[in-house]
């Protein structure tokens, strides 16, 4: 099979990328490296990888004349400067339209969007299904990301649109995880907020994309492990991976007012039409995540939130 990944060099789109290309598809990926990585992937037989951005059009066309994708996999996205408005929408908004246009045109076989579970906002329910009232959380991220996905659904092709739970695993430089990685190991002191979320790790979330590039499913699913943990439990997880102990317990801040409690996703579709969601435990996936910062290290953080500001009292550890 002949697959397009827009940022395919990014955290999602290369373990997918790889798990493609390891059972002989022909995979073209295009990336800015915004937040993409070099390294992330090696070059190997069936691999293109092609340095630009999705909202050129002259580009995206003719990579689409010259590639004759099948399947696009729409895993590029911006999201590293919560104050970058503009280029939010260019990236999520903007660029979607580009992908689902030149898809379009093509008329391929199936599209695959990632989505935000920020496109619900605050959950009125929970867990949150799929008949959630759509009202993205007042970010740059959450409003473009929606954006984007209402595109897809207007497109009139075969899609397939993923919500996901907090991903995590190697080379993952968003969120928590590698937050606390890299404070913990260059001495500064780390806080978690007292609230919960629903983590999958990578490998479980591309085992449902692969199924999903072959043609399985229709429509908006959710990609959760179907639980919900503490922040605090990440934590702890990630202070016995590295085997450091802290002289005095982390601080646990109460959560703003407008910060949801739990965001736990409902996976009743997706079991449905997949199957069972292969849930890899904390204590496995967390070793594995951060067994790779120590061997390729992380440069750089990102987050779609304002962050507060930076404490200056180091971390104690032995």
């Amino acid at each position: 099979m002949k697959v397009l990944i827009t940022g395919g060099s990014g955290f999602i789109g290369s373990h997918l990328a790889e798990r493609l290309l390891s059972r002989g598809d022909q995979v073209l990926v295009i990336d800015n490296y915004e937040t993409g990585r070099r390294d992330n992937l090696t070059p190997q037989s069936g691999l293109t990888v092609v340095e630009g951005s999705i909202c050129d059009e002259i580009l995206m066309r003719k990579l689409f004349d010259e590639f004759q994708p099948e399947v696009v996999v729409h895993a590029a996205a911006s999201y590293k400067d919560p104050d970058n408005f503009i280029g939010d929408a260019a990236t999520n908004a903007m660029g979607t339209a580009v992908v689902v246009k030149e898809s379009q045109r093509l008329n391929v076989k199936r599209l695959i969007y990632f989505q935000t579970a920020l496109c619900y906002g605050t959950p009125i329910e929970q867990p949150i299904t799929l008949n959630h009232p759509i009202n993205p959380d007042p970010t740059s991220y959450a409003i473009s990301k929606t954006a984007g996905e209402k595109y897809v659904e207007i497109s009139g092709l075969n899609y397939v649109t993923f919500r996901l739970a907090n991903a995590y695993g190697p080379r993952n430089i968003s969120g928590p995880l590698p937050t606390f990685y890299q404070r913990l190991t260059t001495g500064k002191k780390c806080f978690v907020m007292d609230t919960r979320r629903d983590f999958i790790f990578i490998t479980d979330l591309v085992d449902i994309v692969e199924k999903a590039v072959d043609g399985i499913g229709q429509g908006a699913y959710h990609i959760s492990s179907g639980k919900d943990f503490s922040i605090k439990e990440l934590f702890d997880s990630t202070i016995a991976a590295l085997g450091i102990c802290l002289e005095e317990e982390v601080e646990v801040r109460p959560r703003n007012a407008d910060d949801a409690a739990t965001i736990l996703l409902d996976p009743s579709k997706t079991l449905q039409d997949y199957g069972s969601i292969p849930a890899t435990p904390l204590n496995v996936g967390i070793p594995a995540t951060i067994n790779y910062y120590k061997e390729f290290g992380i440069n750089e953080t990102y987050t779609h939130l304002k962050q507060p500001q930076e404490s200056q009292q180091p971390a104690s550890v032995r």
